[in-house]
């Protein structure tokens, strides 16, 4: 019988399993099988062994004032040596690179994405061992929805502009990285109270459509 094959998801909060309150803040966290990523393995039918690394608050490559764990490109490349061997990686980052103090434009979002992107194409051997560099999969995150809360409206102030830019950039950047692509606002929006985060329903249809890319994939 042959191993299960194993998919890497790294993310933020979306992938994390943040559940949307009013106040926005502090919450607690979906249970493994209604987050997407439970909800993707339980559509694959035992396909595949997927592992977790989600962390709210993560950005693709930009050091966050208020944390310095954030930076996505920091934390990746311990992340893939430590889960090898990899089938296949699952990027799904930028929502919070449109946080106002980054200024970041949609392109330069996409920009940082291909760091991470790279970081896995550099992957191969680990520390110690011979497994190649797994594939991507490059998601990019929906647009964001109306933000109620005074201070998360001013601190994504332009995000929901920009989040609905980042499917044409990203779109460009898996094409001319040789990577696949999907686009996670075709088949959820974002529709928890805060206007950041999913609900159940959300992380459903998002783990069954994804699930379909990646067992094209695998």
């Amino acid at each position: 019988m042959s191993e299960k094959k194993r998919v890497l998801c790294y993310g933020d909060s979306l992938t994390w399993g943040w559940v949307p309150v009013e106040s926005t803040a502090p919450t607690t966290r979906y249970p493994w099988e209604r987050r997407w990523t439970g909800a993707m393995a339980a559509a694959l039918g035992g396909q595949a062994e997927i592992v977790e690394e989600g962390l709210s608050g993560r950005t693709t490559n930009a050091d966050d004032p208020t944390d310095p764990r954030l930076n996505g490109a920091a934390h990746l490349p311990a992340a893939l040596a430590t889960h090898l061997p990899l089938d296949l990686v699952v990027i799904m980052l930028g929502t919070n690179d449109t946080k106002v103090y980054f200024g970041r434009t949609p392109f330069e979002i996409a920009a940082g994405a291909s760091t991470l992107v790279a970081q896995v194409a550099g992957c191969a051997g680990g520390v110690g061992t011979v497994y190649p560099a797994p594939p991507v999969l490059l998601v990019s995150p929906p647009p964001l929805g109306e933000i109620p809360d005074p201070w998360f409206a001013e601190l994504f102030q332009g995000g929901r502009e920009k989040t609905r830019e980042l499917p044409r950039h990203y779109r460009a950047l898996a094409s001319f990285l040789g990577v696949s692509f999907a686009d996670a606002g075709r088949h959820v929006a974002t529709e928890g109270v805060d206007g950041i985060h999913f609900t159940a329903e959300n992380n459903l249809a998002l783990g069954t459509a994804l699930a379909q890319e990646v067992a094209a994939l695998l």
